[in-house]
């Protein structure tokens, strides 16, 4: 009985800790992607303003 009760506890927590990791380098991948839009976006407003 108890070592079900931890197996399941183990894959519960693999279970979360991959979601967790999902969501954060989704968050990562749109942080760096929208670092690429706005440096492209202020790179030819910059040339303009020169």
């Amino acid at each position: 009985m108890l070592a079900s009760i931890k197996d399941i506890g183990k894959i519960f927590l693999f279970i979360v800790g991959g979601i967790v990791a999902i969501i954060v380098g989704s968050f990562m991948i749109r942080g760096t992607m929208h670092m690429w839009d706005d440096s492209e976006k202020d790179n030819p407003n910059k040339k303009d303003n020169d």
